[in-house]
C-alpha cells in the first residue's frame, strides 16, 4: 500500500471507528461478545457466548445506521444504493465480519457485525465446559491425528468455526502443510507450514480449491462448504489429500449429508452418494448457543445400506449416550 493509500485508508478506518460509537466499539472489545446486531427499530442486540443474545438500551438513528453501511462499502470499494441495497465486508483491523442492508429490502438500515474467535479454545475446553464428554473429546482427536475427513454440522451461530480451529489445534502439532481456504477470516491455525486463501472479487471457493491442489497440500482445510466447490473439495479429500476440515450448515449429521448431496448437485446432474459415503469419515453436530451449546451428534460414516442410504455408526447420540 502506498503512503498516501495508507492515509486515506487510515481517515476511512478512524471515521467508521467514530460512526459505530463508543457502545458498539466497547462491546467488540469484549472476548464474550459473538455478535452485535441492529434491527431495523433502531435497537441495538448483543450476543454473548456465555449468557446468549440480549436486548440492549442503546438505540442508532437511521441516519447513523446508513452512514455506518455507507462507510463500510467505501472501504472495501462497493457501491451500496437502493438497485445495490446489500454490503457484505470485512472491517477493517478487528475483521469483523458485517453484513449491511438498507431499504428497499428492509423498512429501515439494519446490519449485523459478528466478531471472529477471539477465545481460541481446545478440544479439552469443550470438556471441561460440558459441551461434549471427554470419549467425545478424545475420539476427535484421535479422528484428526489419523487423518479423518470431518464436517462440523450446525445451525448459525452455534460454535462451528471455534470447534474447527479446536480441530485444526490438533493438526497444527505435525508436520503436515496445511492450506486454508475460506471466504471470511475466521480459521485459526498455528502450525509452522500454513498457507491461507480467502475469496476475493472474481475469485470462487471453487477457483481456490483447484489451486490449493497446485500448492503441495497434505490437509485442505475449508471454512464453510455451501456451493459447488464441494465437489472438487471432496474430490480433492479423496485422492491424496485426507485430513480435511470443514464446516456445513445443517441440523443433523443426515441432513449434513444431505445438504451436501445439494451443493455437489449445483456441479453436476447426479449425486455420487458413494463418493461421499468414502470421503466423509465423521460428522459432528452442535446444538444450541452461548452456554446451552452441545456437541449433539458424533456419527462416523461406514458406507451405504443396501438401499443406498448412508450408513451412519452413532460415536455420540444426541442424548448423551455412547455407542
Amino acid at each position: 500500500m502506498t503512503q498516501p493509500s495508507a492515509i486515506v485508508h487510515a481517515r476511512g478506518t478512524a471515521m467508521l471507528k467514530s460512526a459505530l460509537g463508543p457502545a458498539i466499539a466497547a462491546w467488540l472489545d469484549e472476548p464474550e461478545v459473538a455478535e452485535v446486531m441492529l434491527n431495523a427499530d433502531g435497537r441495538l442486540w448483543v450476543d454473548r457466548l456465555d449468557s446468549g443474545m440480549a436486548r440492549t438500551e442503546e438505540r442508532l438513528s437511521p441516519i447513523q445506521a446508513e452512514r455506518i453501511i455507507r462507510l463500510v462499502a467505501h472501504h472495501v470499494g462497493a457501491e451500496v444504493h437502493p438497485g445495490s441495497p446489500r454490503v457484505s465486508a470485512e472491517l477493517p483491523e478487528g475483521g469483523e465480519r458485517f453484513e449491511g442492508l438498507l431499504p428497499p429490502v428492509v423498512m429501515e438500515p439494519v446490519f449485523s457485525i459478528r466478531r471472529p474467535a477471539s477465545l481460541p479454545l481446545a478440544l479439552a475446553d469443550y470438556v471441561a465446559a460440558g459441551t461434549m464428554t471427554a470419549t467425545a473429546g478424545a475420539y476427535l482427536a484421535q479422528a484428526v491425528q489419523s487423518r479423518a475427513n470431518i464436517l462440523v454440522a450446525g445451525g448459525t451461530s452455534t460454535g462451528k468455526t471455534t470447534l474447527t480451529n479446536a480441530l485444526l489445534a490438533v493438526a497444527s502439532g505435525g508436520q503436515d502443510r496445511i492450506v486454508l481456504i475460506e471466504d471470511t477470516r475466521e480459521l485459526r491455525c498455528d502450525a509452522a507450514n500454513v498457507v491461507a486463501l480467502r475469496t476475493a472479487p472474481g475469485v470462487t471457493m471453487t477457483d481456490l480449491v483447484r489451486s490449493s491442489l497446485r500448492l503441495r497440500p497434505d490437509r485442505i482445510p475449508i471454512g464453510e462448504v455451501r456451493g459447488p466447490e464441494a465437489l472438487d473439495l471432496l474430490k480433492a479429500w479423496g485422492t491424496g489429500h485426507p485430513g480435511g476440515i470443514g464446516t456445513i450448515h445443517a441440523g443433523t449429521a443426515t441432513a449434513a449429508l444431505h445438504r451436501l448431496e445439494q451443493l455437489i448437485l449445483e456441479a453436476i446432474a447426479h449425486v455420487p452418494r458413494a463418493l461421499i459415503a468414502e470421503t466423509i469419515d465423521v460428522i459432528a453436530v452442535l446444538t444450541g448457543r452461548g452456554i446451552e451449546r452441545r456437541l449433539s451428534e458424533l456419527v462416523r460414516v461406514e458406507g451405504l445400506e443396501p438401499d443406498g442410504s448412508y450408513r451412519l455408526l452413532p460415536i455420540v447420540q444426541a442424548q448423551g449416550a455412547y455407542a
